[in-house]
């Protein structure tokens, strides 16, 4: 009997601590549900304030991303402070764990790393077409671990700050401008100042081709098979693959007109009849 009593005793012992605690803990639920609503407000706050600037959309994007993790930590300080910890075991515990989680996560700490060297050198940026390492596509977002890619056909690509930050790069959209090189091979039956002529007009004719830089459209290989013709012309970034296919339906249509053919491959065998000998 008297176990009973010692039982109930500490059952109602936790039945008041639990009804003691529960104000706290449903202040701390109030105070995260408040911080999360807090936390979208600033990021649309932020979205429209640097709309109206001039800021790059990268850093934008990068530092919207910066921004939703800082309120975050700050959110979960507060509601572990209002559940009773001090302060002082929140401090060492976050710098124990981050010894420990950046010794385990030092990818990701170089991916952070990577993203930061990406903002300051600028050297992509949303809306680029690039090509880092062995992947292409335009940029569709630089988050603080990884860089995203749209490829043309419509794959995402998520390539890890550390190695974009460290790999080769080559950005098709920071100039402007690029140029288109194609190659046209003739018959050596034709004559090649026809066919530079009639490339001559094609270019011209075409309206995403820019004039201030002058073509180039030269005789340039004596090949087996053909006389080859080299042709660059300059174009904006965004129109060069409208400008290379039309090149070459364009003028493949010209060399008809004109009667300019396109070989195939041609091998000449020459036999000598003196070699043989007639057997009975």
């Amino acid at each position: 009997m008297k176990g009973i009593v010692i039982m109930l005793d500490y059952l109602e012992k936790i039945l008041n601590g639990i009804v003691s605690f529960l104000p706290t803990l449903l202040l701390a639920i109030v105070i995260y549900i408040v911080g999360v609503f807090v936390n979208k407000a600033i990021l649309k706050l932020f979205a429209k304030g640097t709309e109206r600037s001039r800021m790059d959309q990268t850093v934008r994007k990068f530092l919207s991303s910066v921004i939703k993790i800082i309120i975050t930590a700050l959110v979960l300080i507060i509601v572990l402070t209002v559940l009773g910890i001090p302060m002082t075991s929140i401090i060492t515990v976050l710098g124990t764990a981050g010894v420990a989680v950046g010794l385990a996560l030092k990818d990701s700490l170089a991916n952070v790393a990577g993203g930061v060297i990406l903002l300051i050198n600028q050297n992509i940026k949303v809306g680029n077409y690039v090509e880092i390492g062995a992947y292409s596509g335009t940029v569709e977002e630089i988050s603080i671990l990884f860089t995203k890619l749209s490829t043309p056909d419509n794959k995402d690509i998520f390539i890890p700050n550390g190695v974009v930050a460290t790999s080769a790069i080559t950005n098709y959209s920071s100039e402007g401008s690029r140029r288109v090189d194609l190659l046209f091979g003739i018959s050596y039956d034709n004559d090649h100042r026809k066919a530079v002529d009639a490339i001559n007009k094609v270019v011209e004719n075409h309206p995403l081709i820019i004039k201030d830089t002058p073509p180039f459209v030269r005789l340039s290989g004596l090949a087996e098979s053909s006389l080859n013709i080299t042709v660059r012309v300059w174009a904006k970034s965004e129109d060069y693959w409208t400008v290379y296919f039309d090149l070459i339906e364009q003028v493949k249509e010209k060399f008809d007109e004109e009667n300019i053919v396109i070989p195939y491959n041609q091998l000449d065998v020459h036999i000598d009849n003196t070699n043989f000998l007639l057997k009975a």
